[in-house]
Protein backbone atom coordinates (compact mmCIF):
# COMPACT_ATOMS: atom_id res chain seq x y z
CA UNK A 1 0.00 0.00 0.00
CA UNK A 2 1.15 3.09 -0.57
CA UNK A 3 -1.04 6.39 0.87
CA UNK A 4 -0.77 10.08 -0.26
CA UNK A 5 -2.45 13.19 1.04
CA UNK A 6 -4.66 10.86 3.42
CA UNK A 7 -5.33 8.30 0.18
CA UNK A 8 -4.40 4.82 0.31
CA UNK A 9 -3.78 3.14 -2.55
CA UNK A 10 -4.39 -0.52 -2.37
CA UNK A 11 -3.98 -3.48 -4.75
CA UNK A 12 -6.81 -5.71 -4.64
CA UNK A 13 -6.95 -9.49 -4.43
CA UNK A 14 -9.77 -12.03 -4.70
CA UNK A 15 -11.39 -11.55 -1.52
CA UNK A 16 -12.11 -7.48 -1.71
CA UNK A 17 -15.07 -8.07 -4.19
CA UNK A 18 -16.92 -5.28 -2.36
CA UNK A 19 -14.35 -3.00 -3.36
CA UNK A 20 -14.35 -4.28 -7.00
CA UNK A 21 -17.98 -3.72 -6.86
CA UNK A 22 -17.61 0.34 -6.05
CA UNK A 23 -14.62 0.45 -8.48
CA UNK A 24 -17.27 -0.40 -10.96
CA UNK A 25 -19.40 2.82 -9.65
CA UNK A 26 -17.01 4.95 -9.47
CA UNK A 27 -15.98 3.99 -13.05
CA UNK A 28 -20.03 4.03 -14.10
CA UNK A 29 -20.19 7.63 -12.74
CA UNK A 30 -16.75 8.59 -14.14
CA UNK A 31 -17.45 7.66 -17.77
CA UNK A 32 -20.60 8.60 -17.91
CA UNK A 33 -21.38 4.84 -18.21
CA UNK A 34 -23.78 3.54 -15.81
CA UNK A 35 -25.66 1.23 -17.69
CA UNK A 36 -21.92 -0.59 -18.55
CA UNK A 37 -20.39 -0.50 -15.28
CA UNK A 38 -23.63 -0.31 -13.03
CA UNK A 39 -26.38 -1.75 -14.36
CA UNK A 40 -25.21 -5.72 -14.75
CA UNK A 41 -22.42 -5.95 -12.89
CA UNK A 42 -20.54 -9.62 -13.04
CA UNK A 43 -21.70 -12.07 -9.78
CA UNK A 44 -19.48 -12.44 -7.16
CA UNK A 45 -18.12 -15.98 -8.52
CA UNK A 46 -17.08 -14.20 -11.81
CA UNK A 47 -15.38 -11.05 -9.83
CA UNK A 48 -13.28 -13.55 -7.47
CA UNK A 49 -12.01 -15.50 -9.87
CA UNK A 50 -11.00 -12.44 -12.38
CA UNK A 51 -9.21 -10.66 -9.50
CA UNK A 52 -7.37 -14.14 -8.64
CA UNK A 53 -5.62 -13.95 -12.21
CA UNK A 54 -2.18 -12.61 -11.88
CA UNK A 55 -2.43 -11.21 -15.07
CA UNK A 56 -5.54 -8.93 -13.78
CA UNK A 57 -4.40 -5.83 -11.59
CA UNK A 58 -6.91 -3.87 -10.15
CA UNK A 59 -5.73 -0.76 -8.00
CA UNK A 60 -8.26 1.40 -5.91
CA UNK A 61 -7.35 4.96 -4.20
CA UNK A 62 -9.19 4.95 -0.90
CA UNK A 63 -10.44 8.14 1.51
CA UNK A 64 -11.53 6.59 4.77
CA UNK A 65 -12.31 3.39 3.20
CA UNK A 66 -14.48 4.55 0.08
CA UNK A 67 -13.46 4.24 -3.28
CA UNK A 68 -12.75 7.46 -4.36
CA UNK A 69 -10.56 5.99 -7.59
CA UNK A 70 -8.83 3.23 -9.59
CA UNK A 71 -7.65 1.52 -12.13
CA UNK A 72 -8.17 -1.83 -14.11
CA UNK A 73 -4.84 -3.11 -16.34
CA UNK A 74 -3.89 -6.38 -17.49
CA UNK A 75 -0.33 -7.82 -17.75
CA UNK A 76 0.12 -9.53 -21.68
CA UNK A 77 2.91 -11.57 -21.61
CA UNK A 78 4.88 -11.03 -24.99
CA UNK A 79 5.93 -13.62 -27.17
CA UNK A 80 8.73 -12.21 -29.24
CA UNK A 81 10.94 -11.49 -26.11
CA UNK A 82 10.92 -13.13 -22.45
CA UNK A 83 9.32 -9.76 -20.65
CA UNK A 84 5.96 -8.75 -20.68
CA UNK A 85 4.07 -4.76 -21.17
CA UNK A 86 1.08 -3.53 -18.75
CA UNK A 87 -1.78 -1.87 -20.60
CA UNK A 88 -4.20 0.36 -18.28
CA UNK A 89 -7.63 -0.55 -19.20
CA UNK A 90 -9.58 1.68 -17.18
CA UNK A 91 -8.69 4.46 -14.71
CA UNK A 92 -11.40 7.13 -13.25
CA UNK A 93 -11.29 9.41 -9.96
CA UNK A 94 -14.28 10.33 -8.69
CA UNK A 95 -14.93 14.16 -9.67
CA UNK A 96 -14.90 15.52 -6.04
CA UNK A 97 -11.57 14.11 -5.82
CA UNK A 98 -9.75 14.94 -9.25
CA UNK A 99 -7.07 17.28 -9.17
CA UNK A 100 -5.05 16.16 -6.25
CA UNK A 101 -2.66 13.80 -7.49
CA UNK A 102 -4.59 10.73 -6.89
CA UNK A 103 -4.37 9.30 -10.75
CA UNK A 104 -0.85 10.18 -10.47
CA UNK A 105 -0.36 7.92 -7.56
CA UNK A 106 -2.07 5.17 -8.62
CA UNK A 107 -0.30 5.15 -12.29
CA UNK A 108 3.00 5.09 -9.58
CA UNK A 109 1.49 1.94 -7.38
CA UNK A 110 1.62 0.64 -10.93
CA UNK A 111 4.36 1.72 -12.16
CA UNK A 112 6.34 -0.48 -8.89
CA UNK A 113 4.04 -3.10 -10.14
CA UNK A 114 5.63 -3.07 -13.68
CA UNK A 115 9.04 -3.25 -12.16
CA UNK A 116 8.14 -6.20 -9.55
CA UNK A 117 6.85 -8.26 -12.32
CA UNK A 118 9.23 -7.22 -14.82
CA UNK A 119 7.38 -5.45 -17.22
CA UNK A 120 8.96 -3.16 -19.80
CA UNK A 121 6.26 -0.72 -20.82
CA UNK A 122 2.64 0.45 -19.32
CA UNK A 123 0.56 1.83 -22.34
CA UNK A 124 -2.57 3.62 -22.10
CA UNK A 125 -5.19 4.85 -24.45
CA UNK A 126 -6.74 8.08 -24.47
CA UNK A 127 -8.93 9.78 -26.77
CA UNK A 128 -8.30 12.65 -28.46
CA UNK A 129 -10.50 15.55 -27.14
CA UNK A 130 -9.97 14.36 -23.48
CA UNK A 131 -7.31 16.61 -22.31
CA UNK A 132 -7.31 15.68 -18.90
CA UNK A 133 -5.86 12.12 -19.21
CA UNK A 134 -3.88 13.13 -22.26
CA UNK A 135 -2.28 15.53 -19.72
CA UNK A 136 -1.79 12.85 -16.66
CA UNK A 137 -0.30 11.03 -19.14
CA UNK A 138 2.36 13.03 -20.34
CA UNK A 139 2.62 14.17 -16.59
CA UNK A 140 3.78 10.85 -15.82
CA UNK A 141 6.05 10.26 -18.50
CA UNK A 142 4.20 9.34 -21.09
CA UNK A 143 5.10 9.17 -24.86
CA UNK A 144 2.41 10.06 -27.34
CA UNK A 145 1.76 7.43 -30.24
CA UNK A 146 -0.83 7.76 -32.83
CA UNK A 147 -2.37 4.31 -33.60
CA UNK A 148 -5.78 3.44 -34.91
CA UNK A 149 -7.76 1.53 -32.64
CA UNK A 150 -10.37 -0.89 -34.45
CA UNK A 151 -13.73 -2.99 -32.50
CA UNK A 152 -13.88 -6.50 -34.14
CA UNK A 153 -17.52 -7.63 -33.21
CA UNK A 154 -17.72 -11.16 -32.83
CA UNK A 155 -21.31 -11.57 -32.15
CA UNK A 156 -23.54 -9.60 -34.38
CA UNK A 157 -26.17 -10.04 -31.07
CA UNK A 158 -24.84 -7.39 -28.94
Amino acid sequence: MNSTENITIQHLSEKEIKLMQDLLNVFGDAFDEVETYCKVQPKTDYLHKLLSRDYFIVLVALKHGQVVGGLAAYELQKFEQERSEIYIYDLAVSTEYRRQGIAMALIDALKSIAVDRGAYVIFVQADYGDDPAIELYRKVGGVREDVLHFDIVVKKDY
